[in-house]
């Protein structure tokens, strides 16, 4: 009972500093709810059994990515923009349109599905995580992933020496 309490109200953490990442105005910010949120799914991998996933989760995500999103967002020193245009109305106006026909959309999907099963039974070892990175189809994935955050990095730093 009470780990079901603690799921619930770690995903619903989860969900608000989700919502706090996309709705703050500076990315500051929006980094910081960012880390909070995947310090909220590093608990729930916790309390679904894998505390494997749940520390990579943590040193990995919440830990040097982020370190490396706040790294290059510090270094552009993106500058504050007070005035507005008369756009925003019509821009919020149709994302809560969109929000209301994605959320009316996971509803009919949740409602048409009926009972969950449990969850699935995969043993997150060092080994069994280590085996589907390095030695299988998920290893060009995982590469690829890391030359695009390095590609992300170098573009930061042109950018940021182009203005001085």
């Amino acid at each position: 009972m009470l780990d079901a309490i603690l799921f619930y109200c770690f995903a619903g953490l989860a969900l608000a500093s989700a919502v706090g990442v996309v709705a703050q105005k500076n990315p500051i910010l929006s980094a910081l709810s960012l880390i909070v949120t995947l310090c909220s799914l590093a608990a729930i991998f916790g309390l679904l059994g894998s505390p494997f996933i749940a520390a990579l989760q943590v040193i990995v995500y919440a830990g040097a990515i982020m370190v490396l999103f706040l790294f290059v967002l510090m270094l552009l020193n993106v500058p504050r923009r007070e005035e507005g245009d008369g756009r925003r109305g019509v821009l919020k106006g149709v994302a809560s349109l969109l929000g209301v026909l994605f959320l009316v959309q996971v509803g009919a999907v949740v409602a048409a599905q009926g009972p969950t099963p449990g969850p699935a039974s995969y043993e997150a070892t060092t080994q069994s995580v280590a085996q589907l990175l390095f030695s299988t189809r998920f290893l060009y994935v995982f590469e690829a992933t890391s030359v695009l955050i390095l590609a992300a990095l170098v573009g930061a730093v042109a950018l940021a020496k182009k203005e001085l």
